[in-house]
């Protein structure tokens, strides 16, 4: 029964966390990059604070997530509400990745990005990454070639379907 209540746990946590394989990336040096990651602290999850995550603390707190995302209350998660779950998420990435690169590029603490200060670390760097044989400028090949390990990077079959 225990080992029931969180398998449904869990389950319930990837349907409302909106994660899927599609959307897997890399989660490099701890930062979210609209990748897969665990989503809740272990304080999250201890509900009582005695240092150990029982089975009715994760019920309990899938409940209240499965809760959270049912709308209107009926006790069911329609296909409306799942979407409205998951762009909610998508959006909260969006705005963790919007403040990871102002942190990182804002040079002059404005709290916003010219095109100088998203450019400044990049430029030229990218360009030589792409142009192989460094004759100063991007072949169709070297172009296609950019394409297709971008694709692999990201988990995409030519063509941008994602990979199964």
């Amino acid at each position: 029964m225990n080992n029931m209540v969180l398998i449904a746990g869990l389950a319930t946590a990837i349907t409302l966390g909106g994660l899927s394989a599609v959307e897997a990336g890399n989660n490099k040096g701890g930062k979210h990059h609209g990748g897969m990651q665990m989503r809740h602290s272990f304080e999250d999850l201890d509900a009582d604070g005695d240092g150990k995550i029982t089975p009715e603390e994760m019920a309990g707190h899938m409940q209240a997530r499965f809760d959270g995302a049912d709308s209107d209350g009926d006790g069911a998660l329609s296909r409306d509400e799942l979407v409205a779950r998951m762009m909610e998420r998508r959006a909260e990435r969006m705005g963790n990745y919007a403040d990871h690169m102002i942190e990182r590029h804002d040079a002059n603490g404005d709290g916003k990005l010219s095109m100088d200060e998203m450019r400044a670390d990049r430029q030229g760097k990218m360009f030589k990454r792409v142009d192989a044989d460094g004759d100063g400028a991007i072949s169709a090949e070297e172009f296609a070639k950019m394409r297709e390990m971008r694709g692999k990077h990201h988990g995409m079959k030519q063509g941008g379907k994602a990979s199964e």
